[in-house]
């Protein structure tokens, strides 16, 4: 297939002025369109010098900026993804791609992959798996969608670092969305954790706790199964000692979100094992796809 030349950012906050600019850079033709233009004249002037100084036309409307562009990214907040792909697909041609970028969820992008393909136009869902910067282009991408196997060698040749991983738009959303969990979740009880041990006085003994347990698992092999076998064999438990956790975190005046949610979570996974009739001792030796498995029928 031919390559992208003409490009077009819808939203050139942090992650589209950063990835424009680069491709403005390597001679891509790349125009914008951010609301910003429409916030102000303060603001307008701020995105048009900030668009100029990277080597991107500002344009003065959605449509112009879209005009004559092979590949149109939406790159804004995710607050923002149903209104722009509405937006679009009243403006795109069947021969422009529409690349989603931004972190929403599986079911947000299918309905703009409906809003797109319903305009004609090829609709391809990526998921930024790390932060923009200060990969840039290199910004790990997974690319989903019918035309994501064709687009990822384009994408590749602009410097993307970008890789089918399914036809199928949802698939990649669902990795980043659930990374999140992880990445985002355990952010969080940092926060809780060590807020916590500092009001003590402990976090140094703390943090010497978790390196040593961190450490261990690196060489563990199945550190999955492990984890989640200890809600499995020990939920109801560990549930009693997170609530300790929380009334601990409710002496040093801190609101114990985290420490209470995971009291509800073990619990949870108790409570529909006793559901369903599952003990531990039946799912031994323990595998943890099959056993969420058993939870979700």
């Amino acid at each position: 297939m031919a390559a992208i030349e003409r490009v077009a950012f819808i939203g050139f906050g942090e992650a589209g002025g950063m990835l424009g600019s680069a491709l403005a850079s390597k001679g891509v033709q790349v125009s914008m369109y951010d609301r910003l233009l429409d916030g102000g004249e303060h603001h307008a002037e701020a995105m048009r010098d900030k668009a100029k100084q990277a080597g991107v036309r500002a344009a003065p409307d959605l449509a112009q900026a879209l005009a004559d562009a092979q590949l149109v990214i939406s790159a804004v907040t995710a607050a923002s993804d149903v209104e722009v792909a509405e937006a679009v697909s009243r403006c795109i041609t069947p021969d422009q791609t529409y690349l989603d970028i931004n972190s929403v969820s599986p079911h947000t992008k299918q309905h703009g992959q409906h809003c797109i393909e319903a305009a004609g136009a090829h609709y391809v869902e990526a998921a930024v798996m790390a932060p923009v910067p200060p990969y840039g282009l290199k910004v790990p991408m997974l690319l989903g969608g019918t035309t994501a196997e064709a687009l990822a060698p384009r994408l590749q040749a602009l410097g993307f670092n970008a890789r089918a991983v399914s036809g199928k738009v949802g698939v990649a959303s669902a990795a980043k969305m659930c990374r999140s969990v992880m990445i985002k979740g355990i952010e969080a009880l940092s926060v809780e954790c060590l807020a916590a041990a500092r009001h003590y006085g402990a976090e140094e003994i703390v943090l010497a706790s978790l390196k040593e347990t961190f450490g261990k698992m690196q060489h563990d092999t199945d550190v999955p199964g492990y984890l989640i076998s200890r809600v499995a064999e020990h939920g109801r438990r560990r549930a009693e000692e997170m609530r300790e956790v929380a009334q601990t975190l409710r002496d040093a005046k801190l609101d114990p979100l985290m420490s209470e949610a995971c009291a509800k979570l073990q619990d949870g996974v108790v409570d529909a094992m006793q559901t369903r009739d599952i003990r531990y001792e039946d799912v031994v030796p323990f595998v943890w796809r099959d056993f969420l498995d058993l939870l979700a029928r």
